[in-house]
């Protein structure tokens, strides 16, 4: 890999074939390198078009946010670093090169670091007025605008409907070690009609799709915010479920596959920082329906990823990238407890959204 970068990707962007290349971050899908040489520094991937099957909206959609958001820095009205495209030779958004690959390369964000586990309220807080602070800025973009480039992304309807299918068709032979777990999934259905109610409520807004703690970075010379990235699946949504994405990946002091299932819960002080920061940036945008939908997107997104590890389980993980067996039956276990940690403590959590 490291040799088809150097030799066909990089003189496409004017980079010389010397330059060091090393493998960066722990994403579940595209594959992330950080690029260095002597006149400077950028990040390319590798896009992962099974699961991005037009990946030209997603470059697309990821250089409209970023001219929007420049235009709110020069007003003085976004205070984040820009995560912005870096352009081929030939100007281009992206170097499509057929079976080696799709890639496209961003800036990277000197002194960045991002972490994996919040281990305080100030990163919860800070990374959740963050993630409300992009929002806000967007909030006059016109989601429509915006390519879908994964049609029905949060929907947990069709979620259910692929781990039906899974379980029936069981393709890698796995059925009898989970079926626990799809029972367990198939008996919170009462979201669909919930979630069906609530959503004919909700606006469009240009959302993010995917605010895991990781995608938000700190400068750490002081742990201060710096950016918002991974912007792959931002397109048009509903912000409780990015709310919701900050519920799931922030108030667990254990990692998203971590099997230590006895230590994996809802942290009240964590969920109580989330609210504090996300709304004192959001508060004064979102309607009071949407207001009122964030706990329900908290429980979705919860119960929809452990779906699609579950069934990406089944299919024989085809999906997401997994390092060892049974990982993503791992990842299921560990997002379903968390999602009936939040069952559990839903009145007093409930508060800290009133």
């Amino acid at each position: 890999m490291i040799d088809l970068i150097r030799q066909q990707v990089l003189p496409h962007f004017g980079i010389v074939s010397s330059a060091k290349v090393t493998p960066l971050g722990n994403g579940h899908i595209n594959d992330t390198f950080l690029v260095r040489w002597e006149n400077g520094e950028l990040v390319l991937q590798r896009i992962n078009t099974d699961v991005f099957n037009t990946p030209n909206a997603l470059v697309h959609n990821a250089d409209k946010i970023a001219q929007h958001l420049h235009k709110k820095v020069a007003q003085g009205e976004y205070q984040l670093s820009v995560v912005e495209p870096v352009k081929t030779l030939d100007n281009a958004l992206a170097l499509d090169l057929g079976k080696q690959g799709y890639w496209r390369a961003i800036n990277y964000l000197p002194h960045s670091h991002s972490i994996e586990v919040v281990t305080s309220e100030h990163e919860a807080e800070s990374a959740a007025k963050a993630f409300g602070h992009f929002s806000c800025a967007l909030s006059d973009l016109d989601a429509t605008d915006l390519e879908d480039v994964i049609p029905q992304f949060h929907y947990l309807p069709g979620r259910i409907k692929q781990l039906k299918a899974a379980a029936a068709e069981d393709a890698a032979g796995r059925i009898s070690e989970c079926s626990v777990w799809v029972d367990f999934a198939l008996t919170q259905q009462s979201l669909l009609q919930e979630l069906e109610q609530a959503s004919t409520q909700l606006p469009l807004r240009t959302c993010h799709n995917d605010t895991k703690i990781n995608n938000m970075l700190y400068d750490k010379r002081d742990m201060s915010s710096l950016a918002i990235i991974d912007l792959d699946t931002c397109m048009k949504g509903h912000l409780m479920y990015d709310f919701g994405d900050m519920v799931r990946t922030f108030t667990s002091p254990e990692e998203e596959d971590s099997t230590n299932l006895d230590k994996v819960e809802v942290r009240e002080s964590i969920f109580a920082a989330i609210c504090r920061g996300y709304l004192a940036e959001l508060g004064d945008v979102l309607t009071l329906d949407e207001k009122q939908s964030l706990w329900l997107g908290a429980r979705v997104i919860c119960l929809m990823i452990g779906v699609r590890f579950l069934t990406d389980h089944l299919n024989g993980d085809v999906y997401f990238h997994v390092h060892h067996e049974n990982h993503n039956l791992q990842r299921a276990a560990n997002q379903f407890t968390l999602y009936q940690s939040l069952l559990a403590q839903q009145d007093k959590l409930l508060a800290y959204l009133k």
